[in-house]
């Protein structure tokens, strides 16, 4: 059976063993007077018999997967040690991982596909027997090992699904059981993405601490030329490398600056009219237009800054005088973005807005308080932590963009602050460096993990940045 066959069969078990246990909690209660003098309702000891259904299940395909191919590629190797200890050829293939895909996919006919493999490889110019019979040998293992996983996880999931059943007895408290399962599975996701976070987070810090032992931190940090290219020989020109980051953060911060320009504005009167003075027909229209536009994707944003804003920025500008405009200008991939993330900041703002308390608006207006000068000091008080959240969420969007500058400005490293001008963003350059083939340990494609640490601390930055305004200005009430 497939992975896809398992998962769809344990569904169904989970199902059944759900209205078992439900049945047989029922079936319990009869004789002690019903389900009230249960220690937990029906459904808790049919989401038990589901739980030990589809956990050890679950855990035993999630260990097969991870140890069961090391096992099968020992098993060829150690088949095979003759050859390997006399020549070691087969332990030369066996290392290349591209090679193992290979005699996982391919049938047992397909030996061109082994043979051609090898020759591309030039490992050797025309394969042994004994490799093509490790192919053979292959298959078998993985067969076998095949049809061992399906018995397993099925036996595993029906007798643990059974012992689910069994235990259901009168004095049987499913309820605390069910819920400390669920806590842990909160707990361990927790773990997860905060160990997930420190792999990335140390991923990043290790190659860019193998760039700055490359490029100094200093011409990183301060130097204002930005032309990644390094020589591939001694003899090539032109080729020398300049790693300035300072085009690329300006650029990001120009473009980021116009779009919050944009955006702010646009989106925080859009919350405060939806929320505050918009009737429930007029909201029930316009916020769900708003919200269409986070719902695009930004290469259709992409292409409305390429073909239509930056074109008309680029006439008007010409028609008012100015020389030298760009066709590829921040200005157009900063309104476009703009627009790309005002549904971000209306919706979250409406959203907190709303939740301010009633009674802090009725209080104002008892007071002798306009409706406007009501929404100035105590709404917007109120909700200035979540407004504050909205707007660093969205700047963070904004500087994490790559389509639409990608289509609208282009990948020129300029260091300008007119938006009539082309420049490019750290993200962009991060997507340069590391598209195609590239030398891995060169300084250029290090110099992308250096890029992504300075994102990375500009971002945190703006977070304290926005805590200490949130704790300054906070209006906590009662």
């Amino acid at each position: 059976m497939s992975s896809s066959t398992l998962v769809l069969a344990l569904i169904i078990f989970c199902a059944l063993y759900y209205v078992f246990g439900r049945m047989r909690a029922i079936q319990i209660a009869g004789p002690i007077g019903g389900i009230r003098f249960l220690p937990s309702l029906p459904n808790y000891y049919g989401f038990f018999a589901v739980i030990l259904c589809a956990v050890p299940a679950v855990i035993f395909m999630l260990f097969w997967l991870i140890f069961v191919d090391m096992f099968i590629q020992s098993k060829v190797l150690m088949h095979f040690g003759k050859e390997v200890m006399v020549n070691g050829e087969l332990a030369l293939v066996a290392s290349d991982q591209n090679f193992w895909h290979l005699l996982r996919t391919a049938n047992t006919t397909d030996q061109n596909l082994i043979i051609s493999k090898i020759q591309v490889a030039d490992i050797m110019t025309t394969p042994p027997a004994y490799l093509l019979e490790a192919n053979e040998y292959f298959k078998q293992l993985t067969d076998k090992a095949m049809n061992i996983k399906s018995s397993l996880f099925i036996t595993i999931a029906l007798l643990c699904g059974a012992v689910g059943i069994f235990v259901i007895t009168p004095k049987f408290n499913s309820r605390n059981r069910v819920e400390k399962v669920i806590l842990t599975f909160f707990f361990v996701s927790s773990i997860l993405a905060i160990l997930t976070t420190v792999g990335i987070i140390y991923a990043v810090l290790r190659e860019s601490y193998h760039f700055f032992k490359l490029v100094p931190i200093t011409e990183f940090l301060f130097s204002t030329e930005w032309s990644p290219q390094t020589a591939l020989r001694a003899d090539q020109q032109a080729s020398s490398g300049a790693f300035g980051a300072i085009p690329l953060i300006t650029g990001t911060l120009l473009i980021s600056f116009l779009a919050l320009l944009i955006s702010i504005p646009f989106g925080l009167f859009s919350a405060i009219y939806l929320s505050e003075y918009a009737n429930y027909k007029v909201r029930s229209i316009v916020k769900p237009l708003l919200e269409v536009l986070a719902g695009i994707p930004t290469v259709v944003y992409g292409f409305f800054a390429a073909l239509t804003m930056a074109p008309f920025i680029r006439d008007t500008a010409q028609s008012m005088g100015f020389t030298n405009v760009s066709s590829e200008s921040a200005l157009a991939a900063g309104i476009v973005m703009g627009i790309m993330i005002i549904p971000i900041i209306c919706s979250l703002t409406d959203d907190i807005i709303s939740a301010v308390p009633q009674s802090l608006r009725d209080g104002s207006s008892g007071l002798g308080a306009t409706k406007s000068e009501t929404i100035r000091k105590v709404v917007l008080p109120a909700a200035l932590p979540g407004i504050v959240s909205s707007i660093i969420l969205a700047a963070s969007r904004a500087i994490g963009e790559t389509m639409i500058v990608v289509m609208a400005v282009g990948t020129a490293a300029n260091l300008t602050a007119n938006p009539l001008e082309s420049v490019t963003t750290v993200t962009v350059q991060i997507v340069m460096l590391l598209t195609g083939d590239q030398e891995f340990d060169s300084a250029k494609t290090l110099s992308a993990f250096a890029l992504a640490l300075l994102l990375f601390t500009v971002t945190l930055g703006m977070n304290f940045f926005a805590n200490h305004i949130v704790k300054k200005y906070r209006e906590q009430y009662d």
